[in-house]
């Protein structure tokens, strides 16, 4: 399954120059509206922000990824901004109404990508691909390093393989004893 827009909403997409110190409009020089949406992608519960100017040439004028981390600002009931790993954007509404569906949207994406990801059943174990992708990196390791012992777990392994009561030691889980120490 692909992309879908979750929200449309219309919007002045505006870039912080840090050089003059002021909101520039993004893409040509002419401030105009847009058309603003959230695109998710269930099947890598990823999400972006679009925006293509109204205008005969619909130019892409923000396609940016929402990503873990990234803080949203309401700094008026009308306009909103955040940074990505390259600039400040703003979007300046045209209402109130788009900009809190915006906000919902957005928070909603923000706390998804954020969120812890939730470990199903068919992901407790390794899989053989997933072993041998491991295993790979510590032989190359034992080849650059050759006087450090061969260590057979990784922490991809642990995370896999965490169970109460068990210690992994070298690849291989030692239960302890009644009585025994570690």
């Amino acid at each position: 399954m692909g992309e879908s827009s979750i929200c449309q909403v219309r919007a002045t997409v505006m870039l912080y120059d840090d050089n003059s110190k002021r909101w520039v409009p993004a893409g040509s020089d002419s401030t105009s509206i847009s058309r603003v949406q959230i695109y998710h992608n269930p099947s890598a519960n990823t999400f972006r922000v679009v925006g293509r100017k109204l205008q005969a040439d619909q130019q892409v004028v923000i396609n940016c990824p929402i990503i873990k981390g990234m803080k949203y600002n309401q700094a008026t009931p009308n306009f909103h901004q955040w940074r990505d790993h390259k600039q400040v954007w703003g979007l300046n509404f045209g209402s109130k109404e788009d900009a809190t569906l915006f906000a919902n949207t957005m928070t909603h994406a923000l706390d998804t990508v954020s969120a812890p990801a939730v470990a199903g059943p068919a992901q407790n174990s390794p899989t053989a691909q997933q072993l041998e992708q491991q295993r790979r990196p510590l032989q190359e390791d034992t080849k650059v390093f050759p006087s450090q012992p061969k260590v057979m777990i990784s922490w991809l392994a642990c995370m896999f393989w965490v169970c109460p009561g068990v210690v992994f030691y070298f690849g291989m889980p030692k239960i302890p004893q009644l009585g025994s120490t570690l």
